[in-house]
């Protein structure tokens, strides 16, 4: 016997575009009893605004097919049977292995995505245009054990004030759990090894004027109860779940875009499944102007020169998965550097 499905009307390029759901009610977040169906009407409810944010990006899937409880697959390669209308990049891997990725262009893509089982999305931070040259600078802050999203508050306040000195705009998100993200739209002329290298340089000054609450050690015996800013995200192939993605959490909350004047008052548990369609629906995509001003990081590659210049910080650690990167610092946590026997000790 066929397995149930329903069909919805997707707004596409030339009309609607009809997209199958097999299973629709299945349930994907058993505390809500959230089922597939609503799961692809919710991203129907924010259709301008994950379009906007996916739009030309290879895009990595969080898929779930039996519900957040379940299984999870962190695709990167496009799944098989999907329609000729569903885009794609090619992208290169830190190991320099290929994929071709999803590429969203339309709202259809995003729910046969969802039809495919995915809850999550993962895009890169540079499009299918020039996939080697992201066009977008990203601020992770990242609580630490004892600390919490109101700290990770007071330092994307703080980071804003440094952006504003270089005049450049940043956009403020919550990311769906105890963190906030801000996004830099840049030019996009530069490498992934430079970017990483000016985000360094920003999460080591946000350190320097709030050192009691920000760290940009990237080994976690270092950090301590600060927040942590991660350069790192901002390497190849990292990528972070983008705006109006659910996450996959028993709420389901949502990675929700914000303004700066919200943003001190904002509780990310407001921001669910179930309330930002009507935020949407009221307010828009508050980010929609943020492809208008690309800022150069000239700036930063100038602090990240001085940090090497005048207080000695060359590079820091990439994430284990990638090959030795030239400069890099070695790859070891501190206490067991110090169990390491020297070169001339081995001899």
């Amino acid at each position: 016997m066929a397995s149930p499905s329903v069909e919805l009307a997707v707004p596409g390029p030339d009309g609607p575009r009809c997209v199958r759901i097999s299973n629709p009610d299945r349930v994907y977040f058993p505390g809500l009893g959230l089922t597939k169906r609503e799961v692809a009407e919710y991203y129907l409810a924010v259709a301008d605004g994950i379009v906007r944010a996916l739009y030309e990006r290879p895009c990595m899937l969080r898929r779930f097919p039996e519900g957040i409880e379940g299984e999870q697959i962190y695709q990167k390669r496009l799944p098989k049977g999907a329609p000729e209308w569903v885009q794609t990049a090619r992208v290169a891997f830190p190991s320099g292995r290929h994929a071709d990725e999803l590429c969203v262009t339309e709202p259809a893509s995003v729910i046969w995505a969802v039809q495919m089982s995915t809850v999550e999305f993962h895009p890169w931070h540079s499009r299918r245009a020039d996939t080697e040259c992201p066009d977008e600078l990203r601020i992770d802050l990242d609580p630490q054990p004892g600390t919490d999203y109101a700290d990770a508050r007071r330092v994307a306040l703080a980071a804003h004030e440094v952006l504003a000195e270089f005049g450049a705009t940043g956009w403020p998100k919550t990311s769906g759990s105890r963190g906030i993200h801000v996004y830099v739209r840049i030019e996009p002329r530069w490498s992934f090894t430079e970017v990483r290298r000016a985000a360094l340089a920003f999460a080591r000054e946000l350190e320097r004027r709030l050192p009691e609450l920000v760290t940009s050690k990237w080994w976690k015996e270092e950090r301590g109860p600060r927040v942590f800013a991660d350069y790192n995200q901002n390497a190849r192939d990292r990528t972070i779940a983008s705006a109006y993605s659910l996450r996959a959490r028993p709420a389901a909350p949502v990675s929700t875009p914000l303004t700066w004047a919200e943003l001190p008052d904002a509780d990310p548990q407001d921001f669910t499944v179930r309330t930002v369609p009507d935020r949407f629906a009221r307010l828009g995509d508050v980010w929609a102007g943020i492809d208008e001003a690309p800022w150069s990081i000239e700036p930063l590659l100038e602090w990240a020169d001085r940090d090497e210049r005048d207080r000695g910080l060359g590079d820091a650690p990439y994430p284990p998965h990638f090959p030795k990167m030239e400069g890099e610092p070695a790859r070891v946590a501190p206490s067991r550097a110090k169990t390491v026997p020297s070169d001339n000790a081995a001899e």
